[in-house]
């Protein structure tokens, strides 16, 4: 179970600069925006809309997005979510971090792919003497 909390912690850290890149394509409704969360292959695991609802509020109070009643049209009100020019800034934050991950990932793989050689060698070794 706690692999699980650590799993969802990880999601709510990805999911701000997400919720930024897609308000910078287009504004956008909360609801609107956990669907498209999917894009970033959040299938597993599909964003908690309160979760989501807690993000924007957050954000908005920082002042990376900023919203607006839409009462026009069917049905009830709905809050229209967009990002200000502070969120450029911190999107292209992530966008250096997330690169800088991707190669310590690319490090670690490669460091890995050694390691599982050598394992598998090993293992055929052991095999044949047994």
């Amino acid at each position: 179970m706690a692999r699980q909390s650590k799993t969802n912690e990880k999601y709510r850290k990805l999911i701000e600069p997400c919720l930024l890149l897609l308000l910078h394509e287009k504004p956008s409704h909360g609801y609107d925006l956990i669907d498209r969360l999917l894009e970033f292959g959040f299938e597993e695991e599909a964003p908690d809309p309160g979760t989501v609802y807690r993000n924007l509020r957050r954000m908005e109070e920082e002042g990376l997005v900023k919203s607006s009643w839409i009462t026009e049209g069917p049905g009830p009100a709905k809050r229209l979510y967009e990002v200000t020019p502070r969120s450029v800034e911190v999107l292209a934050q992530w966008a250096d971090e997330v690169e800088k991950n991707i190669q310590r990932l690319e490090s670690f793989l490669q460091r890995l792919e050694v390691f599982r050689e050598q394992w598998r060698k090993e293992k055929k070794e052991r095999t044949e003497e047994a």
